[in-house]
């Protein structure tokens, strides 16, 4: 089943095309036709840098307009590097060719160039980016400590949090013991304060390993050096027993999702 990219696949797209385009004058076009008007704007202009913020990333022009990407459920990202330039495999909607790389984006739920007020009016809707230095957790902490949603639907709005998914909501809960139908008004400071270092450590080490493994490894009967597979990579999530107690693991749908949960180490 197709997922939206977590912030830590984000923040990685944004430093590793960072370091191929960044500071450079770039061909940019459409070769399916749909961000054709958009590409023309910034064709040959020089691509200052890329900023990630939760699952969006913008794209900085010396033009001074802004480019937005959200990948969303289906969008993808192709890298080329060298001197060779394929032909567009698919419904490339933006490429953007550097002189040692080319890079195509396929079936992005938004891609657009921008006035910069387009990025701030984003901004001003998502909640603080854990990944992203000096973030201010508070707007986090009034959202939740004013709402009778449950935990597990909080965490997966990008208006409290910006750049947690299904698979770190379901471990950054099992970690803080905390049910994910818990309330948020119910959770008090220390909760809060848990859940947000928590999940900054997650996805910050999901961005230097690319990859997400939640558990440590000191947990798993699987020697240092040796690759930790995906299935043991977690706690809860995509499990059938919890992991540390071999209670039977719950799932709940919440707004559509499948939330994973330990009912022994999480107790309602």
């Amino acid at each position: 089943m197709p997922f939206v990219p977590e912030g830590h696949t984000i923040h990685k797209i944004a430093r590793d095309h960072g370091k191929l385009l960044s500071g450079r004058a770039l061909r940019v076009t459409s070769p399916q036709g749909r961000f054709s008007g958009d590409a023309e704007r910034v064709d040959g202009a020089v691509l200052r840098k890329i900023e990630p913020h939760g699952k969006h990333l913008f794209y900085h022009w010396s033009t001074g307009e802004v480019g937005h990407v959200h990948l969303g459920l289906f969008g993808k990202f192709k890298v080329h590097t060298g001197d060779s330039r394929p032909e567009p495999r698919g419904a490339v909607r933006m490429r953007l060719v550097a002189e040692s790389a080319t890079i195509d984006l396929s079936g992005p739920t938004a891609c657009s160039i921008d006035d910069p007020s387009v990025r701030t009016e984003i901004l001003s809707r998502l909640g603080p980016d854990p990944i992203k230095p000096r973030q201010s957790k508070q707007k986090m902490f009034k959202k939740i400590s004013r709402s009778k949603r449950g935990i597990g639907d909080l965490l997966m709005d990008q208006s409290v949090i910006a750049g947690v998914g299904n698979v770190y909501r379901a471990e950054a809960l099992f970690v803080c013991g905390i049910h994910p139908l818990h309330p948020g008004i119910k959770l008090d400071i220390a909760e809060l304060e848990a859940l947000w270092v928590t999940i900054t450590a997650m996805l910050r080490k999901g961005v230097k390993d690319g990859r997400i493994v939640t558990v440590e490894r000191s947990e798993l009967d699987i020697p240092n050096g040796v690759r930790i597979k995906r299935g043991d990579a977690t706690y809860a999530y995509k499990r059938h027993h919890c992991l540390r107690c071999g209670t039977k693991i719950e799932l709940l749908t919440i707004q559509n999702r499948t939330s994973y949960h330990c009912p022994t180490c999480q107790p309602e």
